[in-house]
């Protein structure tokens, strides 16, 4: 695949923006990767469940810490300014899946057209995630079946786990394509120069 060329000025993403991305990464996956493990709550031992809780919890801190990042950040990661629900984000979009049919990969500052879609849709599954998932941690109660309400939020909680590995599957495979073709922004979310 090609990378088209275009003089777009890439900003640079601040170190909490990167620091927030590195936590959600290593937190959410672990918790993802653990949900198998948290079908114990049922019993009265329950280490599974109490590991996917902890690490569940540790992907709330870094979601809420994002969020706020991104309500009150600096203008690069406020959502205000990347997230595509303006006509002129959404053009860019459509815009880049256009090139990407041509077999070309687009061009982009970080967070914006399909890479912003796709960073929002990622912050929207692992909100929901931590959202059910919190309210399981206060509300589940342990040795028992969930039933009624708690039964809903589980149900939500695993239908969102399913759009976990979507999420990561697509997200990586751009990180890799990009790298191929010679643009290695990924080094700088592990703290390396990003034009090694």
């Amino acid at each position: 695949m090609e990378r088209t060329i275009r003089n777009i000025k890439t900003e640079e993403l601040d170190d909490l923006t990167i620091i927030l991305h590195a936590g959600l990464m290593v937190f959410g996956v672990l918790a993802w990767f653990t949900g198998e493990w948290a079908g114990d709550y049922k019993k009265m031992v329950h280490l599974g469940f109490t590991v996917h809780k902890w690490l569940g919890m540790g992907t709330a801190l870094f979601i809420g810490a994002r969020l706020f990042h991104g309500l009150y950040g600096p203008d690069q990661a406020r959502f205000a300014h990347w997230v595509p629900y303006t006509w002129e984000r959404l053009q860019l979009v459509c815009e880049d899946l256009r090139t990407l049919l041509t077999l070309k990969l687009p061009n982009r500052s970080p967070h914006q057209g399909l890479a912003g879609l796709w960073e929002a849709f990622g912050l929207v599954i692992f909100t929901w995630m931590t959202t059910t998932g919190f309210c399981m941690f206060f509300f589940l109660a342990p040795g028992q079946k969930a039933r009624g309400l708690m039964h809903l939020v589980k149900e939500l909680h695993e239908f969102g786990g399913s759009l976990v590995p979507i999420f990561l599957a697509i997200h990586v495979a751009a990180v890799i394509l990009h790298a191929l073709t010679g643009d290695h922004r990924w080094r700088k979310m592990f703290g390396f120069s990003s034009d090694s």
